[in-house]
Formats: C-alpha cells, sequence, structure tokens
C-alpha cells in the first residue's frame, strides 16, 4: 500500500476496524475512508455497491459488525449467521466490481473444530465438527473465506483471510452478556471490587484453554500482511500462547485488586476445551506479537476505567 492509496476501513467503529484505522493513521496513509452505520448500512446491497462505485477504494479491510461470546452466540444464533453472511457477501462482490486491487477478511479462531488438534494449523479447518454454540457465526466466517478464495479463482482477485485469536483491548465490548469472556471478565470482576462483593462466579470448569490476542497487534499484522502476504489460504494470527479460563480471571483479579473469591459454575457450558493457533506460517513471512498478556490486561483495564462512567467507547484521541 502506497501512503496515497484510498483506503477503505469496513466497520471502522468496531474494535477491529477502530485499531486499523489508528495505525493506519499513525503510519501516515492519507487517504482512509470510514462510513459509520448510519452512513452506510453494509447489509444493504444496493446501497454498498453504489458507494463502492462512487469512491473506489484501492484496498479493503472487512471486519464484521455482529461478534460476541458464547453466551451472545448461543442467543442470537440467527443474527449471528444472517447479519455476518449479509455484510460480507455484499462488501467482497461490490469490491470485485469497483476493482479494487485487495481485500483483507478477518475470520476467527471458532471456525476451526472443536476437538481440534493443538496448536490449530490452517489446514485443519473443516477436519471436524464445530463447537455448536459457535456454530452459526463460524460457518458464516467459513462461507466469507471460501468466497474471497473462489474470487480470486473465478475472477482473478487479490483478496487475503486472516484468522485471529481471541481478542480484546480498547473498544472492546465489555457487556457480560454480549462481550467475549476476557472483557466480560474485566466488567464483572471490576464491578465485584466496587460492590465489594465476596465472590464471582465464571462460566464452566475454568480448565479451557484459550489465547487471547490484543487487538493492536492484530491491526499490526493486518497491515503487515496486506503488503506481504498474497495467497487464498488463511492465516493465523495469535500470541502463540495460551492460557486457562482459571488462570486469566486470577490475573484479572489481581490487576483489578479485588479481594473476592473466583468461583467457577461447572453446569454452564466450556465450549472448545482449547483453542491454540499454530502462527508459524505468519513468523516465517516475519512479524511476531509484540503485547504481552499481562501488559495486554493492564493496558485495557486503564482503558475500560477511562470510559466505564459513561460508556463512552471509542478511541477518540488515540
Amino acid at each position: 500500500m502506497k501512503k496515497d492509496d484510498k483506503i477503505y476501513i469496513a466497520s471502522h467503529e468496531g474494535m477491529i476496524g477502530n485499531a486499523v484505522l489508528c495505525r493506519l493513521t499513525k503510519d501516515g496513509f492519507k487517504k482512509l475512508i470510514t462510513r459509520t452505520t448510519a452512513e452506510l448500512d453494509l447489509t444493504d446491497q444496493k446501497a454498498v455497491l453504489k458507494f463502492f462505485l462512487d469512491v473506489q477504494p484501492d484496498y479493503v479491510f472487512l471486519t464484521t459488525t455482529k461478534i460476541g461470546g458464547i453466551l451472545a452466540n448461543s442467543r442470537y444464533p440467527a443474527e449471528f449467521i444472517y447479519i455476518n453472511l449479509q455484510i460480507q457477501s455484499n462488501v467482497i462482490n461490490a469490491a470485485w466490481k469497483a476493482g479494487v486491487k485487495k481485500l483483507l477478511f478477518w475470520g476467527s479462531s471458532c471456525i476451526y473444530p472443536k476437538d481440534c488438534l493443538q496448536p490449530m494449523k490452517e489446514e485443519y479447518l473443516l477436519t471436524g465438527k464445530l463447537e455448536p454454540n459457535s456454530e452459526p457465526y463460524a460457518i458464516a466466517k467459513i462461507a466469507g473465506i471460501e468466497m474471497c478464495a473462489s474470487y480470486n479463482r473465478q475472477y482473478g482477485t487479490n483478496y487475503i483471510s486472516v484468522v485471529p485469536a481471541d481478542l480484546y483491548g480498547p473498544d472492546d465490548d465489555f457487556s457480560p452478556e454480549t462481550g467475549h469472556f476476557l472483557p466480560a471478565l474485566i466488567d464483572r470482576i471490576h464491578e465485584a471490587k466496587i460492590n465489594n462483593d465476596r465472590e464471582v462466579s465464571v462460566w464452566g470448569t475454568g480448565s479451557p484453554r484459550r489465547e487471547c490476542l490484543h487487538v493492536d497487534d492484530l491491526a499490526d499484522a493486518s497491515v503487515f500482511l496486506m503488503d506481504k502476504y498474497n495467497q487464498s489460504d488463511i492465516i493465523n494470527v495469535g500470541s502463540g500462547r495460551d492460557y486457562t479460563i482459571q488462570e486469566l480471571a486470577y490475573l484479572i483479579r489481581d490487576i483489578i485488586g479485588y479481594k473476592g473469591n473466583i468461583t467457577f459454575d461447572k453446569s454452564k457450558s466450556d465450549g472448545a476445551p482449547q483453542k491454540l493457533l499454530d502462527i508459524s506460517r505468519i513468523k516465517k513471512l516475519g512479524w511476531s506479537p509484540k503485547t504481552g498478556i499481562e501488559n495486554g490486561i493492564r493496558q485495557t483495564y486503564q482503558w475500560y476505567l477511562e470510559h466505564v462512567k459513561d460508556r463512552t467507547y471509542g478511541r477518540k484521541n488515540r
């Protein structure tokens, strides 16, 4: 990408899109294109096509606007598959019709089988059954990956698909009902500290292992791959290390300074037993993560403290 290329960041108001926008702004890119949800409904096929034909972006970063943790996935499966399929189909097809030079599509580690061999290599995709609660969202993401690869085969486009580990960081959804486990835990443990609660109950046994990737590392990797990677095969982006839910809960408790107990509700679902990505492919290209888990959680909690009172999420001053 050149500094004067027109770059469209779809869903820039979300955590991933905002992180990429901040990174590109910092790097001196001059023609960054964004539209709020009110300005452009990405589920509206005609509006999306008109936008692409009018604006003619050179590069596109395509994230999603419907994400969530295990609770949200189990409660809103229809929304997760419908909205994501609509958005990615509209944007990918419009990008082709507008002659976009390159598009980056973000998948999710939930696309791998529930009982996948660890660490999860790219070639393990579609080798087993998905985790049931995440299946609608995972299927939508798999469809997006295949759509990118199919357009590459038929139309000679250059669309790449990136599979990130579980994300966290500024602009995250900290809601216990709709957020992923790490930001939701930050919110719940912080509230327990403020309310002097004696304990915080966490879903499941605490034994499942999760890999967590700071969103700024994903933004860094995404810009890197937009310049360095040109294959239809998916490529993993992760931190290279996983932790049990119990370890992460205790670490968050220590960072927040909560003195109560962490208990585990074994009647609730654990989800996949382990989700650790094999990141050897991207490391061979020359990229490695920079943010350690403790520093990353501390930074995320500080951002949370600065925004939690009025819930004005968004890196307005970054």
